[in-house]
């Protein structure tokens, strides 16, 4: 029995992804984005919790932390963007606004992700 717990154990360290992280300058998305198509198909709403990044494929859930403040929310990757240079993700502007960065528009964050396999 306690092999079969160890084995357990060792296969479910192995099979956990690592976290990923970055960090850099945020935006978010302007109102008139709303009802237009994402680049995966799906229509923006800026009342979701959604994000745009350059390569974290699409479905991928992020947690995002404002680093002024420490307050953080999680967004599912939707789009691609930003398309400013320097910044690293843009937000719907529910997200934004649960980090408290709605007033700035842009912010510096950390973004966590498990990388898949």
């Amino acid at each position: 029995m306690r092999i079969f717990i160890l084995l357990f154990a060792v296969s479910l360290f192995f099979s956990c992804s690592p976290k990923v992280s970055q960090t850099g300058k945020a935006s978010y998305y302007a109102d008139k984005f709303n009802g237009r198509k994402t680049a995966s198909g799906v229509t923006f709403k800026n009342s979701m919790k959604i994000a745009a990044h350059k390569t974290l494929p699409f479905g991928t859930k992020v947690k995002v932390t404002n680093l002024s403040n420490g307050r953080s929310t999680k967004v599912v990757i939707q789009d691609r963007g930003p398309h400013v240079a320097g910044r690293i993700i843009d937000l719907s502007k529910k997200s934004a606004k649960k980090i408290g960065m709605l007033d700035q528009g842009i912010g510096n964050v950390k973004i966590e992700y498990k990388k898949k396999k």
